[in-house]
C-alpha cells in the first residue's frame, strides 16, 4: 500500500470531546495535548514528496510523554531531514476552556 495524503478522518466535535474526556479521565494530571506552530508544521509538509505527518510517542528524561513529528512520503517512509518536537504542553498553556481541554 501507499499513502495518498487522505489518511485519517475528520470527526465531529462531540466525538473529539468524548475521546479527549476518556483520556483525561484515565490519565488525571497528565499533559492533555501539545501545540506546534504553523511554521514548523509547514516545514515538515513542504519536504519533497511529503504527503502527511507521522507522530511518534516518545518519553523525556522525566518520564513525560512527548510527541515526535516527521513528514512521511507516499511510500510510507519517514522523511528524516526535519524532525519536530518540543511542543508547548497543555497544561499549562491550554487557552480558553473548551470541550477538548476541560
Amino acid at each position: 500500500m501507499s499513502f495518498d495524503g487522505k489518511e485519517g478522518a475528520m470527526i465531529s466535535l462531540q466525538e473529539a470531546a468524548d475521546l479527549t474526556a476518556n483520556y483525561r479521565n484515565r490519565n488525571e494530571g497528565a499533559v492533555k495535548g501539545y501545540f506546534y506552530g504553523k511554521d514548523h508544521l509547514e516545514t515538515l509538509l513542504s519536504q519533497n514528496g511529503c504527503v502527511g505527518i507521522r507522530i511518534y510517542f516518545g518519553e523525556d528524561n522525566t518520564g513525560t510523554t512527548q510527541l515526535v513529528l516527521v513528514g512521511a512520503n507516499g511510500s510510507e517512509d519517514d522523511l528524516l531531514g526535519q524532525v519536530l518536537e518540543n511542543g508547548t504542553p497543555c497544561p499549562p498553556r491550554c487557552g480558553s476552556r473548551n470541550d477538548l481541554n476541560s
